[in-house]
C-alpha cells in the first residue's frame, strides 16, 4: 500500500517540542499562513509527510494547493510560521537553495525544451549543466550516460530518446519533465497535476511510474482527477479556503460529509 507510511503528525510533536519529529517526518509545516492584500490563502496549524510517503492533496480552485507548494521551495514567504526539512528549518532559505537540498517541483504545464531530443532535454538537466552555453563544450560522462539511460529506462521513454520533445504526446512530456527532475535524485518531490490531460493509458501508466517511484523518493502530488487519486491509494489531504479539511485514506475522505459537500459533491 502506498500509504504504509503514513504517521499522522501530532500537534505536541511538532519540531517546535520535538527533536524526534524528523525520525518519521521528512517535511513538515508548522503554524503556516501566508496571506496576500489582506486574504488568508493558507492556514495550516500542522502538516507532516513522512519519508518515501506518497500524498495527494486535492481540493477546489483557491483552495491553497499551489500556494502550499510555494511556500515549501521558499517562492513564497509566509506570514507566520516555518518549514522544515530533514531535520532542518528552512523557511529561511532562498528557491535556490531549497531545490539543492533535495526539493524538485513539477508545475502542471511540463517544462521542456521542443528543439531538442528527449535525450539533449534531459542533459540539460543534469546538475551544474543547466546552463545551454556549458553544453557547447562540455560532454556528459559516462556516469551521467548511464544514469540518463537508467531513469529514461523507468519512465519508458528509452526508445523515445533520439525524438524530439516537440514530437512527444502530452504524456510522454509529462514523464520527461518528471525524470528531469529525479536525475538529481531529490528527497522530495512536489508533482502539480500529472494526470491532466493524459489519456486513459497514459494515466494508468503515469500512476504506476508515481507508485515505483515512490519507493525511493516522498512524493507529493497535487491532483483533481479522483479516478487517477484511486489509483494511486495514498492517504489524501484535503485543502479547503487554505485549511486541512480532512486527511485519511481516499475511502474515508471520500465519506466525509464536509469534504462531499466543499469538493467532491461539485
Amino acid at each position: 500500500m502506498s500509504h504504509t507510511g503514513y504517521i499522522p503528525i501530532d500537534y505536541a510533536e511538532r519540531p517546535a517540542m520535538s527533536r524526534l519529529w524528523d525520525t518519521e517526518h521528512l517535511l513538515v509545516l508548522e503554524d503556516i499562513s501566508a496571506v496576500f492584500d489582506g486574504f488568508t490563502a493558507l492556514d495550516i496549524k500542522i502538516l507532516g509527510i513522512g519519508h518515501k510517503e506518497l500524498r495527494v492533496i486535492i481540493g477546489p480552485n483557491g483552495a491553497g494547493k499551489t500556494t502550499l507548494c510555494d511556500v515549501v521551495t521558499g517562492k513564497t514567504r509566509p506570514a507566520t510560521g516555518d518549514v522544515y526539512f530533514d531535520g532542518d528549518r528552512i523557511t529561511h532559505l532562498s528557491e535556490s537553495e531549497i531545490a539543492l537540498l533535495g526539493i524538485g517541483r513539477k508545475f502542471q504545464t511540463p517544462t521542456v525544451f521542443d528543439s531538442l531530443t528527449t535525450y539533449q532535454n534531459m542533459e540539460l538537466a543534469l546538475p551544474g549543466n543547466q546552463k545551454l552555453l556549458l553544453n557547447l563544450f562540455v560532454r556528459e560522462t559516462r556516469a551521467e550516460r548511464e544514469r540518463i539511460h537508467a531513469v529514461l529506462d523507468r519512465v519508458r521513454l528509452i526508445d523515445q530518446r533520439d525524438v524530439e520533445a516537440s514530437h512527444l504526446s502530452h504524456g510522454q512530456r509529462q514523464w520527461l519533465a518528471i525524470s528531469a527532475l529525479i536525475l538529481s535524485n531529490p528527497k522530495l518531490l512536489l508533482i502539480d497535476e500529472p494526470a491532466a490531460g493524459l489519456t486513459d493509458a497514459e494515466t494508468e501508466l503515469t500512476a504506476q511510474l508515481l507508485l515505483e517511484l515512490g519507493k525511493e523518493h516522498t512524493i507529493v502530488v497535487i491532483e483533481h482527477d479522483m479516478d487517477f487519486v484511486r489509483q494511486l491509494d495514498a492517504v489524501v489531504t484535503v485543502l479547503n479556503e487554505g485549511r486541512i479539511m480532512a486527511e485519511g485514506p481516499m475511502k474515508d475522505v471520500e465519506a466525509d460529509e464536509a469534504v462531499i459537500q466543499a469538493y467532491l459533491g461539485r
